[in-house]
């Protein structure tokens, strides 16, 4: 069913076009692209594609976690969610590299539906009375892509855990800033889904200060040894995709532990994130000084080459000179 222009969209139109197309990373522009197309032209009716623990689990149509996040209730729903993906996508994705700005991405996308989802049975255990307010957040049905947005905000927030930020004109640390947020949005905007932004935020939790880090560099590293081509395979550093193996031999650093060197992909299984900070910069700096030391190689030859044809030219200058004085002579 295709939708009447409205004004939350045309503001996100303005938005993207002060922002500039150009000036969006691929994978938050195609995100946000994905997000408004189905705005404008849904799989389906909002009823067939919200999450719900009934819904989910107990009449198994598992694509409502695929197609949940997609669809919005209205344009300012869709307004809100794109407009903050997008500042967050476009620092987080230049931070991270799109390779693995595209791998957290997915992992959230589909997570943040899953802790939907048990946080609605922990929920159905706990509340016993059918008066409780919460009775409401078990059979609440939920789309949108804020739960996603929220599991950003905190990443986003972790790496300076000590700094400051503005939650609707309100001065708050950004330790606590997601949290805020989710007060104030439930106070303002009721008809919000507290389950579905919780659970980004629990996801966030379980990115920066949990295992899920650790477990998708994990998986990353399998992957990347099953691939065929060994020669090519990839690992991923702490700030996104790099590195490539070469055959080169191994050198050891200043403190005696032997390092692959920069050509080659090293064994990262058994390191810690901060050994493998360590090696990547050291790799990074020997990288840098081979440049370097084949930079001032080259100038050097030339230096010697010159001066060589100078000294030829000079002696068969003086060769002809003699020459004049004794036909004088």
């Amino acid at each position: 069913m295709q939708r009447s222009f409205q004004l939350g969209l045309l503001l996100l139109i303005v938005q993207l076009y002060q922002e500039g197309l150009a000036n969006i990373p691929v994978v938050t522009l195609t995100f946000l692209f994905f997000n408004v197309y189905n705005y404008m032209l849904p799989v389906a009716p909002l009823v067939q594609v919200c999450v719900n623990l009934q819904q989910v689990y107990m009449y198994k149509e598992w694509s409502r976690l695929l197609l949940s996040p997609l669809h919005h209730l209205n344009d300012w729903h869709l307004y809100f969610n794109m407009t903050s993906f997008l500042w967050k996508g476009i620092w987080l994705e230049r931070r991270l590299g799109g390779a693995w700005f595209l791998y957290m991405l997915s992992v959230f996308y589909v997570l943040t539906g899953v802790v939907h989802l048990l946080l609605q049975a922990w929920l159905l255990k706990v509340v016993v009375d059918s008066k409780d307010p919460l009775v409401g957040l078990i059979h609440e049905c939920a789309v949108g892509f804020s739960g996603v947005v929220f599991a950003l905000k905190v990443v986003s927030n972790h790496d300076d855990p000590g700094g400051e930020t503005y939650v609707w004109t309100i001065r708050v640390s950004n330790r606590f800033a997601s949290w805020v947020e989710l007060v104030l949005l439930y106070l303002i905007a009721p008809w919000t889904s507290v389950i579905a932004n919780l659970a980004g935020i629990l996801v966030g939790l379980l990115y920066t200060v949990g295992p899920l880090e650790t477990i998708m560099r994990i998986c990353a590293v399998v992957v990347s040894s099953l691939r065929p081509d060994h020669h090519l395979s990839s690992y991923y550093s702490s700030s996104g995709y790099s590195g490539v193996r070469r055959e080169n031999p191994q050198h050891a650093d200043y403190s005696g532990r032997n390092y692959p060197s920069a050509d080659r992909e090293p064994d990262i299984s058994g390191m810690t994130e901060a050994e493998q900070i360590d090696m990547a910069i050291r790799n990074s700096m020997n990288e840098r000084g081979r440049s370097r030391q084949r930079d001032f190689q080259r100038p050097a030859a030339e230096e010697v080459a010159l001066e060589e044809l100078r000294q030829n030219r000079l002696r068969r200058l003086e060769q002809v000179s003699q020459q004049k004085r004794r036909r004088r002579i």
